[in-house]
């Protein structure tokens, strides 16, 4: 069955890894498929990939961290297919280090191609889809835009911000029947390898065999990849300012932060009524999220 069949779909950081997975995939469900990446080998394999196998296919390579390769990427599939329906802000690099040796330089590249890209995309693909009637925008998160990442502040607040520009987005652009999500993919793939090295060496150390990334809670790619073809595929179309994570074997969707331990008053109140309203209150835990059981 050819879930996607029509559907017109940017895919940023598609050369390799989970990109790559959701670019076949979807041209796979029947999408024409615009791919980008920066290495030129890569992305023209993966173009050969999805020709061979009878898809739609046509390469941009660029940063998004440049405004004008975003432009170029909804105005090639308008071109090239007729229109845009779907931009999936999938583009990501890690420069990992502790915040306090962290330097300006691996904060502001992480930015870039995560925060700065997913906006241009963003708006570049929306001003199109608001002339056509409507699209949908797709925000890859990960773990640490919701609960932080040793070693990755500036993974972390690049991901913690496109879950504020996916909100953002509904507000904004519903009304131009432009949906917006976001899609937490938990996979095996180059940057989730420190996981695994982790494992292994807790593991040795206790003299016991590591876990393989499934026991971890880890999928292929392509098992991955199936969360998001559903995602933007006709069954969803209900679907607005959701975020949903998928590992393969699980999908979840994620509720939006609430209010706990909520106090009124019709006076001001003052510091001690709040140090009072607290007193017996324990702290909200923070890291990590609480999951329902599987």
């Amino acid at each position: 069955m050819a879930r996607l069949q029509g559907k017109r779909v940017v895919v940023t950081g598609s050369s390799r890894g989970l990109g790559r997975a959701f670019a076949m995939e979807m041209a796979a469900e029947g999408a024409s498929v615009v791919i980008n990446g920066t290495h030129a080998q890569a992305l023209s394999e993966v173009e050969s990939a999805i020709s061979r196998a009878g898809g739609q296919v046509v390469a941009v390579r660029g940063s998004v961290a440049e405004e004008a390769v975003c432009q170029s990427l909804v105005d090639t599939c308008v071109e090239a297919f007729g229109g845009i329906d779907v931009m999936v802000n999938n583009a990501g690099i890690v420069r990992d280090r502790t915040l306090l040796k962290m330097t300006m330089e691996e904060w502001d590249e992480v930015i870039a191609v995560h925060l700065r890209g997913a906006f241009a995309c963003t708006r570049a693909a929306a001003t199109a889809m608001r002339e056509a009637g409507g699209g949908h925008i797709v925000q890859i998160i990960s773990a640490s835009g919701l609960a932080g990442g040793f070693g990755q502040a500036n993974y972390a607040a690049a991901k913690a911000g496109m879950m504020g520009l996916l909100r953002t987005s509904v507000l904004e652009l519903s009304r131009h029947g432009i949906r917006s999500n976001a899609f937490w993919p938990i996979a095996e793939t180059d940057m989730t390898q420190v996981v695994f090295e982790r494992a292994r060496a807790q593991a040795d150390d206790k003299g016991q065999q590591a876990p393989d990334p499934v026991q971890l809670g880890f999928g292929k790619p392509e098992e991955v990849a199936q969360g998001l073809v559903w995602l933007i595929s006709g069954d969803a179309e209900r679907f607005n300012g959701q975020c949903m994570t998928c590992n393969g074997r699980k999908v979840a969707l994620w509720t939006h932060p609430e209010e706990r331990h909520v106090k009124f008053s019709e006076q001001a109140l003052s510091v001690d009524a709040i140090a009072e309203h607290f007193r017996d209150v324990a702290p909200l835990p923070i890291n990590p999220p609480k999951r329902q059981p599987d």
